[in-house]
């Protein structure tokens, strides 16, 4: 892992609600409330979440002009880190 992905690494594995979306989305494109079921997060927490991991280039939303619906998915970067992730 470089310097950059150990740096996201880092900022996703010290969140849970991070870690456990990273995860969720491990196993392929979700939308917000299947990633909140298959984590157990509680929906209302997801939006932020998911912002999160797109700012830091974990995740994309493939439909980000959709009002409902989105459709997320782990980047490249996302994928390195959610190998690295301890089980949740």
């Amino acid at each position: 892992m470089d310097d950059e992905t150990l740096k996201v690494y880092g900022y996703v594995n010290i969140s849970t609600y991070r870690a456990r979306a990273v995860k969720a989305l491990e196993e392929g494109e979700k939308t917000p409330t299947n990633i909140a079921k298959d984590s157990g997060i509680k929906i209302n927490h997801i939006s932020n979440v998911l912002r999160q991991l797109k700012e830091c280039q974990v995740a994309e939303c493939l439909n980000e002009e959709a009002h409902k619906n989105r459709i997320y998915r782990l980047t490249d970067v996302g994928q390195e880190v959610a190998k690295h992730l301890d089980n949740l």
